[in-house]
């Protein structure tokens, strides 16, 4: 049955993300997954497809009504992101958002420190991140193949704690916010190309329902 189960979450990710699935909006598509992944089921999926933002936010899905219920609240969230931070790449993820930022518009070549450009497009983003307060954020850094895994690993992990930290000083929960880091191993772009390694070179914010607003969800459902 578990097998079963993984083949189907499988299955459904990958449907989800071919064009035969255009007719659907994304609050549609984060209830369906809901219905058969869980968080084990995210972690195959996010590897299986080389996306940890995509398998890490459809391990967190609720799925059904409820689920229905947080895809409007995602909806309505990210296209403020879209209209306010227009650095950002902003996506909607069954039952989340991914918002991805280039390095190079938030930190110099080869530095974690956070450039003054950055903090003015983060500066965009917390605003919208304090106007929805029940939602977590993980933050995840990547980086391109070049260089030594290990340099690669602990670069990624301080870009992700440079962003983590600001956000702690603008006022967003430290309860809300965890960081992974991880080097050159999940690229979703060409490593052999130089515009591929520049968009490997990233951090990603995947923002997700916290169990406050999953339990008000699944109260409304049950109206």
């Amino acid at each position: 049955m578990k097998k079963f189960r993984i083949i189907c979450a499988l299955i459904l990710s990958a449907a989800l993300i071919s064009p035969g699935c255009a007719s659907w909006n994304k609050t549609q598509k984060g209830a369906a997954v809901g219905t058969v992944t869980g968080g084990a089921m995210g972690a195959v999926i996010g590897k299986t497809s080389g996306n940890t933002a995509m398998g890490a936010i459809i391990g967190a899905a609720v799925g059904g009504a409820a689920g229905a219920i947080i895809g409007r609240q995602m909806d309505k969230q990210a296209e403020e992101i879209r209209t306010k931070v227009p650095d950002a790449k902003v996506e909607r993820v069954g039952e989340g958002i991914v918002v991805e930022f280039s390095s190079k518009v938030l930190f110099g070549f080869d530095r974690s420190d956070l450039s003054a450009e950055a903090r003015s497009s983060l500066n965009k983003l917390v605003t919208v991140l304090n106007e929805y307060p029940d939602t977590d954020i993980e933050l995840q850094g990547h980086t391109d193949s070049k260089g030594s895994e290990e340099y690669n690993q602990d670069l990624s992990l301080r870009r992700a704690s440079s962003v983590a930290s600001f956000l702690s000083q603008k006022g967003i929960a430290s309860r809300r916010v965890t960081i992974k880091g991880f080097g050159e191993t999940a690229p979703k772009y060409d490593n052999e190309t130089e515009d591929g390694r520049a968009q490997n070179r990233r951090v990603e914010f995947l923002i997700t329902a916290n169990e406050k607003m999953k339990a008000e969800a699944e109260k409304e459902a049950g109206k």
